[in-house]
Order: C-alpha cells, then structure tokens, then sequence
C-alpha cells in the first residue's frame, strides 16, 4: 500500500516577536505588492500559543527583507528574523505556494530558523487571544479572569494572589468555594514574586472530596490561605510569613 504524500511546505516565516509571527506564501508580486500574513502569539509561562486569527498585509515588493528587519527589531528581546538569504532566493525565483488554513510544522518551509519554544507552540491548537486589561500584553483569552478582566498570568498572579488578594485565616464554609478565584493553572515561579507557596495541588478528585481536603489543611496549617480552582481541579495557597526586621529570611 502507498504511503499518502506529505503535504508541501506552504509558509515561509519571515519573524516574529513577542506578540506576531509573520509568512509569506507567495513571492509572486501583485501590483508591485508582496502579501503576507501576521499570526498573533503570546508569551506564557507554559509556553508560547498561537493564536487564530491572522491578519493579511502587503508589503512593498522591493523591500521584503527590509520589512523584516524594520518590523522584528532587536530592541525586542522576542524577536527573531529567519534567513534573509534563503528569502531573497525565494524572491529571485519567484517561490509561490497556496497559503494554508492551518499553521503547522509541516506546512512551514523553515522550521529550522525558528526558535524552539515558538516551534513548540506552533506544535499545540491554536488559541483565542487577547490583550491584558492592565499591561496590554498578548494573553489566552480566558485562561486567567478576574472581576470580568482578562489579564495575562503575571498581572492575575500579582492581582489575585498579592497582598490584597481574597486570603482568608480560617477555613473556608462551603458557600465560599462558589467565589473562588479560577485560574487556567496556578504558575510557581509567578508565585516566588509574591511571596507565596503552594502547600497542596489537587488533580481530577470528586468536588466534595477537594473542598474537605481543603479546609482540614487550613484547620491544620496557620496562617493566610487562598484556594484557587484550577482546570483539573484546586490548589491551595499560603502566604508566606514576614520575618521580622534584621532576621535572615
């Protein structure tokens, strides 16, 4: 039996930066314009996600490395710009593909020239994305809500679970585990910044089993706690206790 054939590379990537990934599928000018498509990404602290909806822009056919280049600076610490070498041998033989529907490793002509941990994104579904309501940063759209905001996981980590978060000193009554804060996950090394630990992760249990897990922690465990419901489940927080002045912390 005959292996189906792999379907042809179609998007050549020109960059990206900390919130766009740039391709081309045709080197073909139109109107002395070269069209180009724009995928939006975010940085998180799990990984990089694509996002769905791309944007398609010309640019001028005589200046597609310099558009590049311009569009992908340095002063961007994300930011990558592939061969333009390979591109303007591309350009030379006026390299032409359909464009895809799906922006995936397979479909991409230079893979190699992209940083892994953008690779790796490209690897996962894509995402809704949106703007932080307080940083403006490229986020998932609702991986972390707070009030009705959509924030990005450093601003809901320091919100949320910063001082003025939700903490409580005695265990929770049932009725408070309706208004628990909900987060997509609970990032440790965003919790180092606030100066909080988690003490107990809990994964896949019966909702009433969590809750009692929960409270008898905090009955046995002094101090300020917040519980978080998390997509598979709950993680318990605790503040951190300041030390007092001059004693090594």
């Amino acid at each position: 039996m005959t292996e189906p054939a792999l379907a042809e590379p179609r998007a050549y990537i020109l960059g990206g930066n900390a919130s766009t990934l740039a391709f081309v599928s045709s080197l073909i000018p139109e109107n002395r314009q070269i069209a180009a498509w724009l995928v939006p990404i975010a940085w998180t602290p799990i990984g990089v996600a694509i996002g769905e909806n791309w944007q398609k822009v010309s640019i001028a056919a005589d200046n597609v490395p310099g558009w590049a280049d311009q569009t992908f600076s340095p002063d961007d610490e994300r930011s990558f710009v592939t061969s333009l070498r390979d591109l303007e041998m591309l350009l030379r033989i006026g390299w032409n593909a359909p464009a895809p529907t799906e922006l995936t490793e397979a479909a991409i002509v230079n893979p190699e020239d992209i940083p892994e941990d953008v690779l790796d994104g490209i690897a996962h579904p894509p995402e809704v994305l949106t703007q932080c309501a307080i940083c403006r940063r490229t986020c998932v759209r609702d991986h972390f809500v707070w009030n009705e905001r959509r924030m990005c996981a450093w601003d809901y980590h320091a919100t949320v679970f910063g001082k003025r978060g939700p903490w409580r000193n005695e265990p929770y009554e049932a009725r408070y585990f309706e208004t628990l804060p909900k987060a997509k996950y609970v990032a440790g090394g965003l919790l180092e910044d606030v100066g909080v630990d988690a003490i107990l992760a809990i994964d896949g249990l019966d909702d009433a089993l969590s809750q009692s897990l929960i409270v008898t922690a905090m009955a046995g465990d002094p101090g300020a706690h917040l519980a978080v419901r998390t997509e598979g489940g709950y993680t318990l927080l605790r503040e951190r206790a300041v030390p007092p002045p001059g004693e090594a912390t």
